[in-house]
């Protein structure tokens, strides 16, 4: 048996890595913003649903819970400065679109624009706000789903998401997802 010790730490939240998610939310052009957060997932498959946990003094939260919609914009290694720079600058103070020369479309279903650059947007509407403490989880049920078809891979219709090239979000620090190492069954996958 291998002599490993483990160290003690007080309870946080050390489930790493997560997305970068980058969240357009506002329905009007003056209103529009971009919140970076990593606090989001997955809640249901059918009906799909997510949630997004937000701090109530951010801008973001206040647009989120008036119009009740968000748009989750998945963010790329091109986008890894403006991921970043939208979550440390507070959009009281700066046009996050402007200053990042990102571009606001429209979304499908909801009200909140998505950004254009994101290879994949999810467009949410918020279905229940839960106080937790320094955080406020918005559980939405996604209502649209926009891909850019350079990543859609012609002969299965999947997302291509190494060809993305995404990016994670680890413990402070930002990271390239690396080389898949199987898939969903591989493990029990019969050999040929």
């Amino acid at each position: 048996m291998d002599d490993h010790f483990k160290t003690i730490w007080k309870p946080g939240t050390m489930v790493y890595p997560l997305p970068a998610i980058m969240v357009s939310c506002g329905d009007s052009i003056e209103e529009q913003n971009i919140l970076t957060i990593s606090w989001v997932g997955t809640i249901c498959t059918n009906p799909p649903m997510c949630y997004i946990s937000v701090r109530p003094e951010r801008h973001s939260y206040s647009i989120i819970k008036k119009t009740g919609e968000f748009v989750l914009n998945l963010t790329t290694e091109d986008m890894a400065y403006a991921t970043d720079w939208c979550g440390v600058r507070s959009g009281k103070d700066y046009n996050k679109f402007d200053e990042m020369k990102l571009t606001a479309g429209k979304a499908t279903a909801v009200t909140a624009p998505i950004i254009k650059e994101s290879p994949l947007n999810i467009e949410c509407r918020v279905k229940e706000v839960i106080a937790l403490g320094s955080h406020d989880m918005f559980i939405a049920d996604v209502v649209a789903v926009q891909a850019d078809e350079r990543f859609i891979v012609p002969a299965t219709g999947q997302f291509d998401m190494k060809a993305a090239k995404l990016i994670a979000y680890s413990h402070g620090h930002y990271y390239k997802l690396g080389e898949e190492i199987g898939k969903f069954g591989w493990s029990v996958q019969k050999k040929q």
